[in-house]
C-alpha cells in the first residue's frame, strides 16, 4: 500500500459550528473577506484588494464551466415527490456540449431522491415560451447509488439545455440547508462562466467581479481559463478511516489547443489557480502530457493513484508535457482536448504546475481540505483556526483565501 493511502482522515478534522457556514453570499461579491497567507504569515484583507497582493509576473487561471439547472422535481401517479439530480451525460454522447444540444432524447447519470417510489415512467410538464413541453423520464437500475435516466420530449425543436434551463433548479450544496432562491441564479455562478456542464460551482471564482478583473488588468496580471465540469462528487464525504478506502469521482476536462499554447508561452509567470477545480485540472493536464511522453496506456484518463504509483511521471518537465499534448492533438487533427480525471491530491503529492491558490474554506474531513494540506502542510490548521477566531464565513458562499507558498 502507498504511504499516502494510509493518511487518516481524522487528522483533517476541525470544529465547524453551523453558524459559521455561509447560507447566503456576501451582499457584494468582492466584499467578502480575504485571508492572505504568504511567507508563512497571515494577513486579513477584503477580496477586492486581491490585486494588491499580486504582481505583473503572475498568471491567474480560472475554471469557466457553468452550473446547470441540474435539480429536477417530478411526481409519480400517486403524487409522491421524486427529485432527479443530473450528474453527467451518458448517451448519445458523454460530451456535455453535445448532450445539451441534443433534441428529443438524452440519457444522463443521475442521483434520485425517493427512488423507491419511481416504478413507471414519469411525466414532467415544462412551460416554455408560452407552451407546454411534455418530458417523459424513465430510469434504469441502481448502479452504486445512481441511475441512468432517459429523458424524451415531444418537440424536437427544443434542446435539452433549453428545457432544463426553464424547469430545473440551481443545485446548491447539501450543507446550504435551504431551497434555491432567485438570487442564487446569479450568485451561485461566476461572472465569467461560459460552458454548461457543472453541477456545483467552482466557488473560489464567485468573489470575482468586473471591477476586480479591471484592477488585475491594470497591474498587468495575466489571466487564462480552463474548463473542468464539476461533479457532485466534490461534496462526497470521506467515509473510510484512511484515504486509501476513498474512491474519487470522475470529472470531465475540455481544453483547446490555443489555451494549452497560452499556458506554454507563460511558463515564466507564477501560476495561481483560482480554486481546487483548476488545481486538479492543471495537475491532471501535466499527468496527461507525461503519460503521452512515456507511452503510458489510456493517457487521456487520469486515475486516482497513478501519480503516486508511477514515479517516472514526475521526471517529465511541464514544458515537455504541454508540448506533447499539443503534438497529440495535431496528430489526431483536433484542436480540442477531451479528457477526464479522478486525481486525488494529498500531502506528499509532487505539485508540478500550480504555484499559488485562491480558494474558499473547505469542509472538515474532505478531499478538498487534503488538497489544501498538500500546499500548506500542517499550517492549514493555523490558518483555519485564525479564520474561525476572526469571523470568517465558511464553505461555498463563504470567504476566501490567497495562498502563496
Amino acid at each position: 500500500m502507498l504511504k499516502e493511502q494510509n493518511i487518516h482522515i481524522d487528522d483533517y478534522d476541525y470544529p465547524l459550528p453551523e453558524e459559521r457556514i455561509a447560507f447566503y453570499p456576501a451582499e457584494v461579491r468582492d466584499h467578502s473577506k480575504l485571508l492572505v497567507w504568504r511567507n508563512h504569515e497571515i494577513e486579513d484583507s477584503r477580496f477586492d484588494h486581491l490585486p494588491d497582493f499580486l504582481t505583473s509576473k503572475d498568471l491567474l487561471i480560472f475554471n469557466d464551466s457553468k452550473v446547470i439547472h441540474a435539480r429536477l422535481l417530478a411526481h409519480n401517479t400517486t403524487g409522491a415527490a421524486i427529485e432527479i439530480f443530473c450528474l453527467e451525460p451518458l448517451a448519445p454522447s458523454t460530451d456535455p456540449a453535445t448532450a445539451f444540444a441534443q433534441s428529443g432524447e438524452v440519457t444522463w447519470r443521475c442521483m434520485v431522491g425517493n427512488a423507491r417510489k419511481w416504478k413507471r415512467p414519469l411525466q414532467i410538464v415544462v412551460p416554455i415560451e408560452g407552451r407546454e413541453l411534455t418530458v417523459t423520464a424513465e430510469r434504469g437500475e441502481n448502479e452504486n447509488g445512481t441511475f441512468a435516466v432517459t429523458f424524451r420530449w415531444d418537440d424536437t425543436s427544443v434542446s435539452f439545455a433549453e428545457w432544463i434551463e426553464h424547469y430545473g433548479k440551481i443545485p446548491l450544496p447539501p450543507y446550504i440547508k435551504r431551497e434555491a432562491e432567485a438570487t442564487d441564479e446569479k450568485r451561485y455562478q461566476t461572472v465569467y462562466a461560459r460552458y454548461d456542464g457543472s453541477v456545483a460551482a467552482p466557488t473560489a471564482g464567485l468573489h470575482f467581479t468586473p471591477a476586480v478583473f479591471e484592477a488585475l488588468k491594470a497591474k498587468g496580471i495575466a489571466t487564462e481559463y480552463v474548463t473542468l465540469h464539476v461533479g457532485a462528487g466534490t461534496f462526497k464525504p470521506v467515509s473510510s478511516e484512511t484515504i486509501g478506502g476513498h474512491f474519487m469521482h470522475e470529472e470531465k476536462i475540455v481544453l483547446s489547443a490555443q489555451r494549452i499554447k497560452s499556458l506554454l508561452s507563460q511558463l515564466s509567470r507564477r501560476r495561481i489557480a483560482v480554486g481546487t477545480t483548476v488545481t486538479r485540472t492543471l495537475e491532471s493536464l501535466f499527468i496527461i502530457g507525461a503519460k503521452l511522453t512515456l507511452g503510458r496506456p489510456d493517457p487521456l484518463h487520469v486515475q486516482q493513484w497513478e501519480m503516486y504509483e508511477d514515479l517516472a511521471l514526475r521526471d517529465v518537465s511541464l514544458e515537455e508535457s504541454l508540448k506533447r499534448i499539443l503534438r497529440h492533438l495535431a496528430e489526431n487533427q483536433t484542436d480540442w482536448l477531451h479528457a477526464s480525471t479522478r486525481l486525488i491530491i494529498l500531502p506528499g503529492y509532487p505539485i508540478k504546475v500550480v504555484q499559488g491558490l485562491v480558494t474558499n474554506f473547505h469542509q472538515p474531513k474532505s478531499t478538498l481540505l487534503l488538497l489544501i494540506s498538500a500546499f500548506l502542510g500542517d499550517e492549514w490548521k493555523t490558518i483555519y483556526r485564525h479564520a474561525l477566531d476572526n469571523g470568517y464565513r465558511f464553505l461555498s458562499y463563504g470567504d476566501s483565501n490567497l495562498f502563496l507558498p
